[in-house]
């Protein structure tokens, strides 16, 4: 077969890259074919003379199966990763193309998230059918467009290590008496913060697919935080508590209450999103929280965390090892046999629908009003989130109906209560 196999990784590492970087390799070597790695993304290849300077500045090298042949098990990338974006400059894109090309690579494997399996597209459309790309979803979000409840990979294993965090902080927060408020990763999705605030058994967990308004004010979280802390302490008698919040919900904030802020500052990356790890959400959500205890004269210590950066390069969990040998095994064959479907004619997302290895067009993870990759929300309708909600301490609407939950809240806060009902009664 002619040509080479290129993997490069996107983004924010997620537990399981080496494991899918192992095995798309060793399968690509049974098939008589060297594959190139890739360093950093696409951030050399778009600013690449050539695809020979890469080899020699030492941002690309030939992978044999000796090379990856126990790292399966390990977290973080062998190639490393970044979130450089060739697609907003056609320069830029054509230079990656040209890299690609010049190091004889004809096939591509992709691993990344939402911008880099759409910037892998791109390759391959500017590339006229000389590159193939075969792109495996990775991303502890879990917010790529895979059909039902399929995980992108790294997010069991994120899940698994954030829930013994949050377990920790609410064994702290019942020693001290106090209650936290812990932001967990999820750029625009809740699932990372649902999963991990319903396994821990979070007293509350919030999420940005909750809010209907398309704007999310901070007092909008605020007041979900003191109704579940008013609630458990009027039917449990506890002052002690974790809040689980996404830090999705930063994204529908309004810029201006946020920039306006003490120490706040707004960044964005190469592909135009917030910089939500360089914003301290959880110290400006706590701190909002407690000026709201203050104007109604109480003084509550509270403390704020954060888990994202934690859990990224995190050994996988066994589930994600399996997985991830499969997705690059599926990855590999994808490029080396190409099906007749046209549809695939530059490749496709990999990804597994049940037993089977399944493949995604691009067209398909494409919303057509934006040209982005679709993003996969929490259906707030399903059971799954129904259950979790159910075991939380926040103030329900039937509460505020049931007189004796009402009283209890009221006799707690020391209120009468029809304030009660307006002040924890749906938003306006």
């Amino acid at each position: 077969m002619n040509g080479r196999l290129g993997i490069l990784v996107g983004g924010g590492p997620a537990p399981g890259i080496n494991s899918a970087i192992s095995a798309c390799v060793i399968e690509a070597a049974k098939h008589g074919l060297q594959t190139i790695g890739v360093r950093d993304g696409f951030s050399h290849l778009m600013d690449a003379p050539s695809g020979g300077a890469l080899i020699e500045r030492g941002h690309a090298e030939p992978l044999t199966p000796a090379d990856v042949a126990h790292i399966h098990s390990e977290g973080g990338s062998i190639l490393r990763t970044s979130r450089a974006n060739p697609t907003g400059d056609p320069r830029r894109l054509d230079a990656a193309v040209g890299a690609l090309k010049d190091m004889g690579v004809s096939m591509l494997a992709s691993i990344g998230g939402e911008d880099t399996a759409l910037s892998a597209s791109e390759v391959a459309r500017a590339s006229g059918g000389a590159i193939r790309v075969a792109h495996i979803p990775k991303t502890i979000d879990n917010d790529l467009p895979l059909p039902g409840e399929i995980p992108t990979f790294g997010f069991q294993t994120a899940r698994h290590l954030g829930v013994d965090l949050v377990q920790n902080l609410m064994s702290d927060s019942r020693s001290t008496n106090r209650w936290y408020v812990v932001v967990v990763m999820g750029r625009k999705a809740g699932h990372l913060a649902l999963g991990i605030g319903k396994a821990a058994a979070a007293p509350l967990i919030v999420i940005p697919e909750e809010f209907a308004a398309p704007v999310i004010r901070v007092d909008d979280v605020v007041r979900l935080i003191e109704g579940a802390m008013l609630k458990r302490k009027a039917m449990e008698g506890r002052e002690d508590g974790v809040a689980v919040i996404s830090e999705g919900v930063a994204e529908r904030f309004n810029l201006d209450e946020l920039t306006g802020l003490a120490g706040v500052e707004i960044a964005r990356d190469p592909h135009g999103h917030m910089r939500l790890g360089e914003l301290p959400l959880a110290s400006v959500i706590r701190r909002a929280a407690q000026r709201r205890f203050a104007d109604d004269g109480r003084d509550v210590v509270m403390v704020d965390a954060t888990i994202g950066y934690e859990l990224r390069c995190a050994p996988p969990i066994p589930f994600d090892i399996e997985y991830t040998r499969i997705l690059g095994y599926g990855a590999a064959r994808l490029l080396i046999e190409p099906p007749d479907d046209p549809a695939l004619a530059d490749g496709g997302l990999v990804y597994m629908r049940g037993e089977a290895i399944s493949v995604m067009p691009f067209a398909e993870m494409r919303d057509p009003d934006t040209g982005r990759t679709r993003v996969r929300m929490v259906d707030i309708k399903s059971q799954r989130y129904r259950a979790a909600r159910r075991y939380t301490a926040r103030i329900e609407p039937e509460d505020l109906q049931d007189e004796q939950t009402l009283a209890k809240l009221a006799r707690c806060a020391g209120k009468a209560p029809d304030e009660i009902r307006r002040r924890f009664g749906p938003a306006d």
